[in-house]
This record gives C-alpha cells, sequence and structure tokens, in this order.
C-alpha cells in the first residue's frame, strides 16, 4: 500500500504542523486505494405549549453527548479574515501547485484554514475545471474555524475519468461517515466540482450530505464552450496563450474579483484608484491560467464536463441530500440562472440564492461570503439535526462591517437608545441592561418590525452581545422565499440571531444564558391595523414569566416608538381584504401559514395574526426612540414556578412597564430639537458623521 501513496509536497502557505492536536489537522496523502483511504480518516475523533420536562430532558443529554458545547465557542465579531486573500493569491499559489508530479487527485488542507472548533463538520471542496483546489482562497479563515476543511487537487497531467473521480470521492465520504455516523458531511462543488457533488449525493442516499453548489456544470450542454472544443483541436499551440484571457472574461467578473480586498467607505477617488491598481497588477497574472489550463488539459476537462453533466444529470431523482444553489445572474460560461431553477424542480430538498451581479467564478468575487450564506439560509449544522442554539454562529467582523457600512436604514431612522438603571435614573446607551445572561427583553413589537435592525446592531456595538431573537416560524420556510430567490432580509435576521419561536428553544437559549428577545405581541402587534400603534395585544397567560424564573433569568421591559414618524399605514388588512383580488391572495397565503400558527386555540385579538404585507406611504424620517426599563430580577423567585398568581402579577409588571416606557417616550420625543432628519443632518454636516447626534435630556 505504500508505493499508493504519496506525500503532497507543497509550499509554506499550505505547510503543516504534524505535532498538532487530533482535532485540527492532518498530514497531506494522496491515495487510490481503499486501504489508504481508510488509513488516511483512522486518526478522526471518534411551541409555546409544548412539554418544558421534555425539553429539559433532551437539552441535558445534548449535553452530556457533547461536553464540549460551552467550553469552546465563538464569540460575536470573531475575526473570519474575509477578504484578506483575493484572487491574486489564487493565481500566485497555483504556480506553485502546478509542477507535474506524477501523483494521482489527493486532499490537501490550506494552513490558512486554521485550527477549527472541536465537532466542527467535515467540508470537502470539488474544484471546477482548473482542478487546484484553491477556490475557497477568499473563504479559507472563515469557514476553516467552524469546518474540517479538505480541498480536491486534481493534478494538471492526470486524466482519471469522471466516473473514477466520483468513486474516490466517494471512499472518502464513506470513510468520513463511518467515523463520525451523526455528524453532516459538505459537499462545496464549484462548477464541474458540482456534478461530482450531485453524483456522490445521488449514489449515497442514506449518508447525510449536505451539497452546497456554486453555478454547476449540470448545463453544460447549453455551455457556450460548446463551440470552442473544435476551434480548441485545430488551434496551434503558440496561440493557446490567448486562450486564458478569453476564459478569463467567460468565467468571471475581473472588477468583482480586484474589489475583494477593498474599503467601500473609502472616498469614490480613492476607491478607484485602488481598483484599478489592483486590475493592473491581476490582469498579467492571468497568463498563468495558460500553465493551469495548458491545450491538452483544457481539452481533456471540456470532455469530462460533458461526462459529468450527463451523468449527474441521470441520476438527480435519487438524492436526498440538502442541497443549497448559489446561482450568477451574468454567468457567460453556463445559463445558472435557469440551471438553478431546474435543479430545485429536479431535487426534492434544494434551495436556491440567485446573485444578479457575479459570473461565473462567483466564490472567486466581492460581495459574496460563503459562510454568510450557510448562516442566513440556516445550512449550518453539526448532527443530524438542526438545532437552532447549538449550532448557530454569531455574526463575524467583516460580516457587522458590511451592515455598517450599508447602514442607510441606521442613518435615516437615527435612533435613541435609553436605559434604565438599578437606581431609576435614566441614561443614554444600554449600561443599564445587564451583561451577565440570561437576560429577557421584553417589548412592543413596532410596524413591519422597524424597531429590529437599530435594536440588535446597538447591543453588538456597544456591549458584543448577541441578542436572539424569537421570530414567527413562517420566517424559517420556504414560503418566504418568494419567487427571485435572493439573499434577503429573511436571511439577514436569521444571520444576526432569529430561531423560530418555540418552548424549546426559550429553554435551551435560557440554559446558555442568552440575551433573549420576545414579542409577546408578535405578529398581530407588528401588522396592526390603522389606529392600533403603540397598542399592546398580549395574551392573558404570562406564558414566559415562569420559564425565566426557572432560570433566574433577569426580565428587562421595554417601549420603543417611532413608526408614526417613518411611515404611514395607508392600506392595512381591513382595507386590502376589501380588494376583491388582493383579498383573495391573502386568503390563499394564509391557508399556507395554517400550520405555523403559533397561537392556534388561543381567544381574543392576540390570536388574529393574519400574515399580510400592508401598503404603506413613507414619510421624511423622524427618529426611533427605545427606552429599557429597569431589570426585574427572578432569581431566587421560584415560587411563581408554583404559583400561577405571583407569576401573573409580575407579567401585568411588565407589560405596565412597557406601556409607561411608550408613555414617556412619546412624550419627551417633543422635545428633541433634533427629531427631524434635516436637523440631524445638518448635526452631522458640522460634526464629525461618526458623533453621537444630540436629543432630549432624559
Amino acid at each position: 500500500m505504500a508505493s499508493a501513496v504519496k506525500i503532497f509536497q507543497i509550499p509554506p502557505h499550505f505547510s503543516f504542523k504534524l505535532d498538532k492536536p487530533l482535532h485540527s489537522r492532518y498530514p497531506i496523502r494522496c491515495s487510490v486505494t481503499r486501504d489508504s483511504i481508510a488509513a488516511l480518516t483512522s486518526n478522526l475523533n471518534g411551541a409555546v405549549k409544548e412539554d418544558i420536562k421534555r425539553a429539559s430532558i433532551n437539552f441535558n443529554e445534548e449535553k452530556k453527548r457533547d461536553k464540549d458545547f460551552e467550553e469552546e465557542k465563538l464569540e460575536p465579531l470573531w475575526d473570519d479574515g474575509y477578504g484578506s486573500q483575493s484572487v491574486k493569491d489564487y493565481l500566485d499559489y497555483a504556480k506553485d501547485i502546478i509542477q507535474p508530479d506524477g501523483g494521482p487527485p489527493r486532499w490537501f488542507t490550506p494552513i490558512s484554514c486554521g485550527p477549527h472548533l472541536r465537532n466542527s463538520p467535515v467540508l470537502l471542496f470539488l474544484p471546477g475545471m482548473d482542478g487546484l483546489g484553491l477556490g475557497l482562497i477568499l473563504h479559507h479563515k472563515s469557514i476553516g474555524k467552524v469546518f474540517d476543511v479538505r480541498c480536491m487537487h486534481i493534478p494538471v497531467q492526470d486524466r482519471t475519468p469522471f466516473q473514477g473521480l466520483v468513486e474516490w470521492v466517494e471512499e472518502t465520504v464513506k470513510a468520513e461517515h463511518s467515523s463520525s455516523p451523526n455528524k453532516p458531511i459538505y459537499l462545496v462543488g464549484d462548477s464541474f466540482g458540482g456534478c461530482l457533488a450531485l453524483s456522490v449525493a445521488a449514489r449515497n442516499p442514506k449518508i447525510d450530505l449536505v451539497v452546497i453548489l456554486a453555478n454547476p456544470a449540470t448545463s453544460f450542454g447549453k455551455s457556450q464552450l460548446q463551440p470552442l472544443l473544435p476551434l480548441l483541436e485545430v488551434l496551434p499551440n503558440d496561440l493557446h496563450i490567448t486562450v486564458p484571457y478569453l476564459l478569463g472574461l467567460v468565467m468571471g467578473d475581473p472588477m468583482k474579483m480586484a474589489a475583494v480586498d477593498i474599503n467601500t467607505v473609502l472616498p469614490p477617488t480613492q476607491y478607484y484608484e485602488q481598483l484599478a491598481s489592483n486590475l493592473v497588477s491581476l490582469l498579467p497574472r492571468l497568463s498563468g491560467l495558460a500553465d493551469i489550463i495548458p491545450k491538452e488539459t483544457l481539452l481533456w476537462k471540456l470532455k469530462l464536463l460533458k461526462t459529468a453533466a450527463g451523468y449527474a444529470n441521470s441520476r438527480l431523482h435519487a438524492i436526498t441530500a440538502e442541497v443549497l444553489v448559489l446561482a450568477s445572474g451574468k454567468d457567460n460560461m453556463l445559463p445558472s440562472r435557469d440551471e438553478a431553477g431546474r435543479l430545485s424542480r429536479s431535487i426534492r430538498n434544494c434551495k436556491i440564492r440567485y446573485f444578479r451581479d457575479n459570473g461565473h467564478t462567483i466564490l472567486l468575487e466581492d460581495g459574496v461570503n460563503l459562510l454568510t450564506i450557510i448562516k442566513g439560509t440556516c445550512t449550518y449544522r453539526c448532527s443530524r439535526n438542526r438545532d437552532y442554539v447549538k449550532d448557530f454562529l454569531p455574526p463575524s467582523k467583516s460580516e457587522f462591517k458590511a451592515v455598517e457600512e450599508n447602514g442607510l436604514f441606521r442613518n435615516f431612522v437615527g435612533p435613541v437608545i435609553l436605559s434604565t438603571k438599578e437606581d431609576g435614573s435614566i441614561v443614554r446607551g444600554l449600561s443599564g441592561v445587564p451583561d451577565e445572561g440570561p437576560v429577557l427583553l421584553v417589548g412592543y413589537h413596532m410596524l413591519m418590525g422597524l424597531e429590529l435592525a437599530p435594536l440588535v446592531e446597538e447591543f453588538l456595538r456597544e456591549k458584543k452581545i448577541m441578542v436572539r431573537g424569537i421570530a414567527h416560524p413562517t420566517l424559517f420556510s420556504d414560503v418566504v422565499d418568494g419567487e427571485n430567490k435572493l439573499f434577503s432580509y429573511f436571511d439577514y435576521i436569521k444571520l444576526y440571531g432569529a430561531l423560530p419561536v418555540s418552548a424549546s428553544n426559550i429553554f435551551k437559549l435560557f440554559a446558555t444564558k442568552s440575551h433573549v428577545l420576545l414579542y409577546p405581541g408578535g405578529a398581530r402587534e407588528a401588522l396592526h391595523r390603522k389606529g392600533e400603534e403603540y397598542k399592546l395585544f398580549w395574551p392573558d397567560q404570562p406564558e414566559f414569566v415562569r420559564m425565566a424564573a426557572r432560570f433566574g433569568a433577569t426580565i428587562v421591559p421595554f417601549g420603543v416608538i417611532g413608526e408614526d414618524d417613518i411611515a404611514e399605514l395607508a392600506l392595512d388588512y381591513d382595507d386590502l381584504m376589501r380588494i376583491p383580488f388582493l383579498s383573495d391572495q391573502i386568503k390563499r397565503d394564509n391557508k399556507q401559514y395554517e400550520s405555523f400558527n403559533v397561537r392556534a386555540g388561543m381567544s381574543g385579538e392576540v390570536a388574529n395574526q393574519k400574515l399580510y404585507i400592508p401598503g404603506l406611504v413613507p414619510k421624511i424620517p423622524g427618529r426611533l426612540y427605545y427606552l429599557f426599563g429597569k431589570p426585574i430580577e427572578t432569581r431566587g423567585k421560584k415560587e411563581m414556578l408554583k404559583d400561577k398568581e405571583k407569576a401573573r402579577e409580575v407579567y401585568m409588571q411588565i407589560k405596565s412597564q412597557v406601556e409607561s416606557n411608550i408613555s414617556y417616550l412619546l412624550r419627551k420625543r417633543e422635545e428633541d430639537p433634533y427629531r427631524g432628519l434635516i436637523d440631524r443632518t445638518l448635526y452631522r454636516v458640522f460634526n464629525s458623521p461618526t458623533d453621537q447626534v444630540p436629543t432630549f435630556e432624559p
């Protein structure tokens, strides 16, 4: 067997420490036999009425099975390193690993992936037509933190047929599954690698696979490269040097590739100067593609693509894996948008995200963070069943930076956030909200949830605390994706901590000492009718108080106002139901949502949770105001667990405090000299834009 195994010699940026712990990395090996694959992997480490008792038992069992649950986790605003490497690095590194060594395909892990968290799932990257395995270079540092990454490398001179490659990847998948049968295995397939991933998934329907496809080449039969085959065969060798430049233009957007490491908040002059500089340094490197894909290899790869597409397409019906397709709107090589739609109709468990402005090499272009997409689509998990608490990955620095750079809404509404100290004094900022959890934030849900983004952002900015919002289950279903399938607002709220309402989820959040955001009024408040602004629609029963007392959680009531300064509710539910074609659509939609009704069986107005999109008329923005009331301690008050009257008394205290906070803000905002957008804009013109715009004296 020794003769079948060859150590993959690579330059320092792919080097490894061989004496590090088993949970981090392996030496890089390649193999073409079942025994050697086995040897390679032998070092792997080995709704509101739900029953609270059952949730407790399940949670404790999970903690016993995974002792590292609280020992190792990512902190909010962790450094994911996204943008620290670019296409220039890809082309530079490619020169080092294309030298022929006579070896077969093999796996390697770039050192830039770093050590991953314990219990991280394995991610196998299957490359595109280049075969290098460097297609994730922009994402190495981020995905390497939460995945055990292995990249497939196919040497330039390798001529393994497609089925041979499928069987080789399958060997690794089976070995990984045998070692950790309860963990998913991720297959990320780029273009040609997408055909490979789908083929492996079709052949292994009983293995828990998560397949992520970036512009898969299953539509190669409709590709613009098809007419090139006869031309390339007769092209003189001296002219092959021009092919890489043509392929570069077809496969990706050079502008987006060059913009990866540029700060988007730079003044336009500096931004375009840096973009021009990056382009000047990038374009000459494209000549290296002639060495990466010489003429004979290019002809072989194009024929291999045709075989791969046919093989994968004939087996789509057999795929049971969870599939996520990333499709570009400006793919000049493949009709990727149309192909994504076809795949979603052919594969039973398939989601799509479209990226209008990206080209074929989407994973090498600016504005596409693979880990962000995985998190926003709830595709990350470490076991067979997704756990919205245990599997949550907090926002990173680059993700938060992207939100701040596009903070148009925040600038328009100029949020004023106040909190109440233990002595009853009101101060600006969040110093009155406890840092140590568990903390339950309970408040009023404004029209369309306008208050959500500034609230979550401020907790991250000021305290580096991730607030986990309890959300309507509909937001986690396919019905909110819409027809365009873009990475949307609904994906962002998941990225920033939202999870579906259930007693089990709330239980787990309290048990992990989290900061939890709860709106008892739910959808009824957020989709209220005309004249109902700032009116609470809470249930009669103290649903959350006794659970909070069980964990000694601190409850912080809060009020928020400003929706009437942002937009006017022109068409509410009653108005829309008087319009025939709209009323029919609303009825059909709510029929779909029936299974997600968290207030089913309740009486009163709070149970009237009809979902719809109201008609809003924007105003020149005023301002949003938040007031977090004095914290209410439940630690040491376990009598509320049995005494329903005591729990109801605390519940009514919380509700009264929320109403008092709203009344206070409505009164005090009349004293704010910077309530209007124009006044705030003028203040920013004559002061630093980052200065906190003043408000009334609390």
